[in-house]
């Protein structure tokens, strides 16, 4: 049973029953319907050519509709007013009314700045532009009633503002939305070219005000009853000019809702063409080489939950349809066996499959992995990366061609045109968001009829992010460890108590374990990361002397052939130390390794956090994870070593992360797909994503298609948002 909310400052919310179904994919903005909204921008009035060229450069806004979808990130209550008299130090910005009784531009060696004396009833203060001082004279009205909004500062005993909003008292009453002014994010090139805030809000103001405005409907007025909605025009007029807090939530919540649903239907609608629509090759049957690995060469149990995803893989790939299905899984949760129990299925069906990892190491993990498992079956399996030469290369190429390369795993190189399978049925990609969605759609044309799609990913997703980033992928989640796995305990230590953390590391060394010290690599400064890496691995060596101990360095900076020696010494256990960059985040696995010192943690996400933490605990001892920061930390830094010393829930730590960084870096929107809303945000706007999912899904239920005469608008919108659009989707 849904349960509706009134119209409120809390706003309308459906809540529908909890599902776990975390379904996913990319998303197209809304495109609005035919009408003046679609107007070049340097058409709207108070734009012209110039303004038009700064708002498409700074601000992406290219037509009157993207203008009126830039909504007020905040708004300020402009009711009050102050003398001149009232103002103290560290005041927040002030509301005057007045006159600008002169203007004078005054010239240094610094450049010239516009000065303008502002008079009140109780006394008088400076108003300075810095910049754009000519074309901002000839805006100023002086000797005429005024209202000026600023933060006030103090220069040698006299009150000034620095570029001030100045407006005439008689346009400022006119207004609607008297007391409450929208706030525009706008930047720096805008501001000095008079397209502050209270420019663009001018700008908006004047548009909506000419008795031409309109904005066509796009929702049904069922639905917009349902849940107590205004109309869209009525909700850009009050998102822009509200005339109270209440009002201003009640419209937003209605514009982003809006945004939200057609994303959940587009994504929806296409996930049912890859399920239903989109013929996929049959892998009809569990045979030899699945059965007998199973059996003979699978030393362990299956978790309940890897069971539970081969059902739902051993369903998709029988249904004749295309499998698009997105794995998620925290790391050294199991999913390579089950890639690996996939590909069997493939290979039992007369079918090649690959494997595509965004590093070489990576690669070279799961080429070890597949053939350690798979040893003493008849299965040839290859390794593809930009390291196999010419001449390596070609035995390789004509075993793909010809049938007798089984599995191929490899890196970027997979997606190259020499490379041409004779019968690909299925392709794992791994740490999908690592990879651009062209890049993936490249290995989905290597074969007609196209092969099922096996995503897998180690960086948990919040639901709310999956039903956006994935919305039209199924997802499978493993979310139990394999018996005997112990919880990584992890403590936060500042700089001041290293000593007995190198303490701690000779005891686990002596123990015969092995140890990561992972220093962070930043790109703006990679000059300075490289020193505090060997400044580090010289401490440490001082610490740690030959002949007791032994170790080992990873860094960008070396050959691959160098890297791949040093692993190879670590995993072998050669090397009881291995001092690292990131580039062991993923892909190896020793499980000898039980402690993970992350030096400079509060220079690391919480996602990259967890997956270096994941690189220890994948045995049978108890292991450790010591963030080492300075002891000075931001409020956000406090957070994260809190969060990671508090739970090894991955996707407890996803959410936090999202709350923290946003979704874009969190994923990275090139790689990923994830969307820029214009007016939605998919941390603020959870519930609203969901009702949105929940409704689309109830329309789409009733009505797939969109043909009933009800859902007419809804329909010829849809079909917009999606014309001329690269189809993506059916890519994972």
């Amino acid at each position: 049973m849904m349960k509706f909310t009134k119209p409120s400052s809390e706003g309308f919310v459906v809540f529908p029953p909890m599902s776990t179904d975390l379904v996913a994919g990319s998303f197209v903005h809304p495109i609005m319907p035919a009408s003046p909204l679609e107007t070049p921008i340097e058409y709207v009035k108070g734009v012209g050519p110039k303004r038009a060229e700064w708002l498409r450069v700074e601000l992406g806004i290219h037509a009157a509709g993207d203008l009126l979808e830039y909504l007020p990130f905040r708004y300020e209550d402009r009711s009050k007013f102050a003398n001149v008299s009232d103002i103290v130090s560290d005041v927040a910005s002030l509301q005057f009314r007045g006159v600008i009784t002169g203007l004078q531009q005054v010239g240094s060696k610094r450049g010239s700045r516009l000065v303008a004396r502002f008079q009140d009833e109780s006394g008088s203060l400076e108003l300075i532009w810095f910049k754009g001082a000519k074309w901002i004279a000839s805006q100023i009205p002086v000797q005429q009633k005024v209202v000026v909004f600023g933060k006030p500062t103090s220069y040698q005993g006299k009150w000034n503002i620095s570029h001030p909003e100045v407006e005439l008292e008689s346009a400022f009453e006119r207004r609607q939305g008297l007391g409450l002014q929208p706030i525009y994010r706008t930047t720096e090139k805008l501001t000095n070219r008079g397209m502050a805030t209270a420019g663009i809000a001018r700008l908006i103001r004047s548009w909506i005000a000419q008795p031409e405005f309109q904005v066509e409907e796009v929702l049904p007025q069922a639905l917009l009853d349902e849940l107590k909605m205004p109309g869209r025009e009525e909700a850009f007029r009050k998102v822009h000019a509200p005339k109270s807090p209440e009002e201003a939530d009640w419209a937003r919540k209605r514009l982003k809702f809006e945004e939200l649903l057609f994303l959940q239907l587009s994504l929806l609608q296409r996930k049912k063409e890859q399920t239903r629509d989109v013929p996929g090759v049959r892998f009809k049957a569990v045979g030899d080489l699945f059965n007998a690995f199973y059996s003979n060469h699978l030393s362990f149990e299956l978790t309940g939950a890897q069971k539970r995803v081969m059902r739902e893989i051993r369903v998709d790939v029988n249904t004749g349809w295309h499998m698009n299905r997105l794995l998620q899984g925290d790391v050294g949760s199991g999913k390579t066996m089950v890639a690996l129990l996939t590909a069997l299925l493939a290979l039992d069906n007369g079918y090649q499959a690959c494997v595509m990892a965004p590093t070489e190491i990576l690669a070279n993990q799961h080429l070890v992995s597949f053939r350690d498992a798979l040893e003493g079956l008849p299965i040839r399996i290859e390794l593809l990366t930009g390291s196999v030469k010419n001449a390596a290369r070609k035995p390789i190429l004509d075993g793909l061609a010809s049938g007798e390369v089984n599995i191929l795993i490899g890196t970027h190189a997979l997606i190259e045109p020499k490379v041409i399978f004779k019968t690909l049925g299925l392709a794992i990609i791994d740490e999908q968001h690592r990879f651009g969605v062209a890049q993936r759609s490249k290995l989905w044309a290597k074969s007609d009829p196209p092969p099922h799609v096996l995503v897998m990913t180690a960086t948990p997703i919040p639901r709310t992010l999956a039903m956006t980033a994935y919305g039209d992928l199924d997802v499978s989640v493993i979310d139990e460890m394999p018996p005997g796995r112990k919880l990584i305990k992890t403590v936060h230590r500042s700089d001041a108590a290293r000593l007995p953390v190198f303490q701690f590391m000779e005891e686990e060394v002596k123990k015969g374990r092995q140890v990561y010290v992972v220093y962070p690599l930043i790109e703006e400064s990679s000059m300075l990361d490289y020193k505090d890496l060997m400044d580090g691995y010289e401490s440490i060596s001082r610490r740690f002397p030959l002949p007791e101990f032994r170790l080992g360095i990873v860094h960008g900076r070396m050959k691959s052939k160098d890297k791949d020696i040093e692993m190879e010494r670590f995993i072998n256990g050669t090397s009881q130390i291995l001092v690292a960059t990131t580039v062991i985040e993923v892909g190896v696995n020793v499980p000898n390794a039980s402690v993970m010192v992350i030096e400079s943690a509060e220079r690391f996400g919480l996602a990259q956090l967890h997956q270096l933490r994941g690189r220890v605990g994948r045995g049978g001892d108890q292991s450790y994870c010591v963030l080492m920061t300075s002891d000075e930390l931001s409020k956000d830094a406090t957070l994260r070593m809190e969060t990671m010393c508090r739970t090894n829930d991955g996707f407890e730590i996803a959410e936090v992360d999202m709350d923290l960084r946003g979704p874009g870096d969190l994923m990275g929107t090139q790689q990923s797909g994830v969307p820029d809303l214009k007016m939605a945000d998919l941390m603020r706007d959870r519930e609203l994503l969901t009702t949105a999912r929940y409704i689309a899904s109830r329309i789409l239920e009733e009505d797939p298609n969109l043909e009933n005469p009800q859902h007419a608008i809804l329909n010829s919108t849809l079909k917009r948002v999606q014309l001329g659009r690269p189809d993506w989707s059916r890519i994972s």
